[in-house]
């Protein structure tokens, strides 16, 4: 079978229509001129942008770096722009071509011969096969187990040969591998350095950054021609709350993010309209594993479970959520597109929505843990009481934890949040420095269930505590689940019987250890600037998942927006 530039369309790998983001100092080319400084939208071709980003940025665009803050499909584009929220063929990027022997150990490459980059150096493949070695060189940050021998068979041909059947790692390789700059980036340290003035391909060029706000302008010398959105600002504000101020006040064009009485949008925020999507599945994550260094009560199997059962959802997505968020599976499954999926062992295929805490109080005193005086479970002396980690100015999730935190006191858990900055809360996560942190488990490449277990539950995906994890940050380790995805990794995509056993595995690994704690499939809801511009993904044409933090799709819809000149 020879696949070309399209997936099959194939029961079994449905990509669904309901759909988090990752010292030596580079100079280039790029301005450092005066535009976009900060402040509102009035220019007619200037989107302004909020991420959710509360307190200053720290100046880092190395794609490859877990606190990147940008530049993913604006400056450095991949080989073909794949997307988990639609069916339609991968868009050429970088390449233009891709095929898959019959076996799938060898994918062949053609690329884009009209490509400088923004320094005016050529591209070609010697940089593609930069990037990859480079990837292979250095697994930290190797997240999606690439393992090809990548050969340049001339300027604008690229072969890939895998040691075995890989057509699973399409979407990854061809879609999330985003392409650097050789003559810039040999002498670059991938782990370590900050890119301060990066050097792309892409839409976009960095022209201005200060603390609060940075502004990405209109690359002239792109080859499929500069975008007609002039300047994309990203501001930093306080949080949610001043997000939807700035909505308000027309000050922005695009968050993410809840806002008042969400349903309502159109007629809160004249001249905006909102989009949701159902595909982030929020869970409390947790620092599980002992043998990996990770310390606290949620390193008992028996206290996540615990917490599971005690979790009222119903009330939880009223309170926080404006009831926008949607059933979830503990296999963590995406429902309802990839139901077929789960494992027929699993005897609730969905999360409790009320809390049980009969069931609560059978696991804990079965694991030894008794009540205290003060009502709260105790073992060997120690009363289970835990810290929850969330970033300041994430309205929802802190009241989430609020909620939470009352639920849990009355099943006999104690849990208080600790708010920080996005840069520490990810440094925590990223190192194992926490107990518990809210947080969500995007889908990864495509809409498959391997994609976000490989991710997430991979022992080569973790690492120590003190380490940096790429992904894997509750420290997951299962030999069992492990074997599973190599066999996947292997098995071609129509082979559903021989995927299905191997999801079994993993699922029952999953929901028996749940080392992130499954709340619900969040709800994600852009609010966007309709007046202001044209050609926002919708329901009918979700050509992008139209989150404002999801890379690389938001430079997709920034390169079809239109300013209407209003």
């Amino acid at each position: 079978m020879i696949l070309r530039s399209q997936r099959a369309r194939r029961a079994s790998l449905t990509i669904a229509t309901g759909a988090t983001a990752l010292g030596l100092v580079l100079t280039g080319c790029a301005s450092t001129g005066s535009s976009g400084d900060s402040g509102g939208s009035s220019e007619a071709n200037t989107l302004v942008a909020f991420t959710g980003q509360a307190g200053d940025y720290q100046r880092n665009f190395n794609p490859y770096a877990p606190t990147n803050i940008g530049g993913l499909g604006t400056i450095f584009e991949p080989l073909f722009f794949v997307t988990n929220v639609n069916t339609e063929a991968f868009e050429p990027l970088l390449a233009t071509e891709y095929v898959w022997n019959e076996d799938g150990t060898q994918l062949d490459l053609t690329l884009r011969e009209d490509v400088t980059w923004s320094d005016g150096e050529a591209f070609d493949a010697d940089d593609v096969v930069f990037t990859f070695q480079m990837i292979l060189d250095t697994p930290s940050i190797n997240t999606g187990g690439f393992a090809g021998a990548v050969t340049k068979v001339d300027d604008f041909h690229v072969s890939i040969v895998f040691p075995e059947p890989a057509f699973v790692t399409g979407p990854e390789v061809l879609g999330k591998t985003f392409i650097v700059p050789e003559h810039i980036w040999s002498a670059v340290d991938p782990i370590t350095d900050v890119i301060a003035e990066p050097i792309g391909t892409g839409p976009y060029t960095l022209t201005n950054f200060k603390p609060q706000a940075f502004t990405l302008t209109a690359n002239e010398d792109y080859w499929d021609g500069a975008p007609a959105v002039e300047n994309v600002r990203y501001l930093s504000l306080s949080g949610n709350t001043a997000g939807a101020d700035a909505l308000a006040a027309g000050t922005i064009d695009w968050q993410t993010g809840p806002v008042p009485d969400i349903q309502n949008v159109s007629e809160n925020y004249p001249g905006y309209e909102a989009i949701t999507i159902g595909a982030n599945q929020m869970a409390l994550l947790t620092c599980s594993n002992a043998d990996l260094g990770c310390t606290g009560p949620q390193t008992d199997p028996a206290v996540r479970q615990a917490i599971y059962y005690a979790l009222d959802r119903e009330q939880m997505n009223s309170l926080a959520f404006q009831d926008t968020a949607s059933d979830m599976s503990p296999t963590f499954a995406l429902l309802p597109s990839q139901e077929e999926f789960i494992s027929g062992a699993i005897e609730d295929n969905s999360v409790p929505a009320t809390a049980d805490l009969d069931k609560v109080d059978e696991i804990l005193t079965g694991a030894g843990y008794e009540k205290d005086a003060d009502g709260i479970y105790a073992k060997d002396g120690v009363a289970l009481n835990l810290t929850v980690e969330v970033v300041t100015g994430w309205t929802d999730y802190i009241t989430a934890i609020d909620t939470m935190a009352q639920q849990l006191k009355a099943a006999g858990i104690g849990v208080t949040a600790a708010q920080s900055s996005w840069n520490e809360w990810t440094d925590k996560k990223s190192k194992g420095n926490y107990e518990l942190a809210i947080d969500s488990l995007g889908q990864g490449a495509a809409s498959d269930p391997y994609y976000l277990y490989n991710n997430y539950f991979s022992t080569a995906n973790t690492a120590e505590v003190g380490q940096a994890a790429p992904v894997n940050v509750a420290r997951f380790s299962d030999p069992a689940v492990d074997e599973a995805l190599a066999v996947l990794k292997k098995t071609n995509p129509a082979d559903i019987e021989t995927r299905q056993a191997q999801f079994d595995i993993i699922q029952a690994a999953i929901v028996e250890d749940l080392p992130y704690i499954p709340i619900l499939t969040g709800g994600t809801t852009s609010e966007f600037h309709a007046s202001k511009f044209t050609g926002w993904p919708t329901l009918d044409d979700l050509y992008a998942f139209p989150a404002i933090w999801a890379s690389p799709d938001n430079a997709q819809i920034f390169k079809a927006l239109k300013p209407t000149g209003e």
